[in-house]
């Protein structure tokens, strides 16, 4: 079984992004890893060059910064990498610069791959979302926060990096079948510096928006405010996975958040309940469980 790890990255060192955290926590999967590096205004290809180990492939990449649609650039730099992988390699795990997979689950993710190789109707591996936000103490628990997406993929070139490149779909627009693992994926994409994240949603708005539309929704002030617009949280009492420890430690920034201020929707409690009783998720899903 031959596996190839993929992503992409821009600008990582700029927007504080946990790209190398990110490769290293999948790497020990993975028989080769390919990283589109977009041409940066920081060091980001030396980072990734800097990473000690032979897996690592750089393809460079130009984005289309007219692509201002639906995030649809992302998706295109994902594509990018997925075609760089060679045709021997069976399964794809794909990781974005700021996912991190505990090392908790390498065994599970291993399992999966094994027992699922040799079963085509297998397209992909369903994987649960830890999401978190102001701080690396809380977790955001609406149903806004996407609970599962595909992270392995067959290394099967019908298949493309769908809308903003949060899942993947083939063919005429297919979904894709999967099984669900007991793995969780850490997302630390709302966890940054507040001034960085405040830079970080003044840029990236533009892949999906017009500048009239940033001048409207985005604040102009100089610092992000974590608190504006939270709906519920919770702590966080598990572990963080060890490559992200040093990270953590480094810590300069301040989020408390009193989770009596915890404000759910009638739709969200309804949401909830039907879960509870039944065990139907409702909401959007990318994917075909099988």
């Amino acid at each position: 079984m031959r596996v190839t790890g993929f992503t992409f990255i821009k600008n990582a060192l700029t927007y504080d992004y946990p790209v190398v955290e990110a490769i290293r926590s999948i790497l020990p999967l993975c028989d080769d890893f390919i990283v589109a590096v977009g041409a940066s205004a920081d060091d980001t290809r030396n980072l990734i060059a800097a990473i000690d180990s032979d897996k690592i492939q750089i393809i460079d990449t130009e984005w289309d910064e007219s692509l201002r649609m639906g995030g649809l650039v992302l998706a295109q730099e994902t594509d990018k990498a997925f075609a760089a992988i060679p045709k021997e390699t069976d399964w794809a795990f794909y990781i974005q610069g700021d996912e991190v997979l505990h090392e908790q689950y390498l065994p599970v993710v291993r399992e999966a791959m094994t027992a699922w190789l040799d079963q085509p109707q297998v397209e992909g591996l369903l994987f649960k979302y830890k999401h978190f936000y102001g701080s690396y103490d809380y977790v955001g628990t609406a149903s806004n926060w996407y609970p599962r997406e595909i992270r392995v993929i067959r290394n099967d070139k019908r298949i493309y990096s769908y809308r903003d490149a949060q899942g993947f779909r083939k063919g005429d627009n297919q979904k894709l079948n999967v099984k669900v693992i007991d793995a969780y994926i850490y997302h630390y994409g709302w966890v940054k510096p507040p001034e960085t994240m405040q830079l970080k949603q003044k840029n990236f708005h533009k892949y999906w928006h017009d500048d009239e539309w940033i001048d409207e929704h985005v604040i102009h002030t100089a610092e992000y405010d974590y608190k504006a617009g939270i709906d519920t949280l919770e702590k966080f009492n598990g572990t963080h996975p060890e490559v992200m420890l040093p990270r953590i430690i480094k810590k300069n920034w301040i989020f408390d958040y009193d989770l009596s201020f915890n404000r759910m929707t009638l739709k969200e409690r309804m949401k909830r309940l039907i879960f509870r009783l039944t065990g139907i998720e409702l909401g959007y899903k990318n994917y075909k469980k099988i």
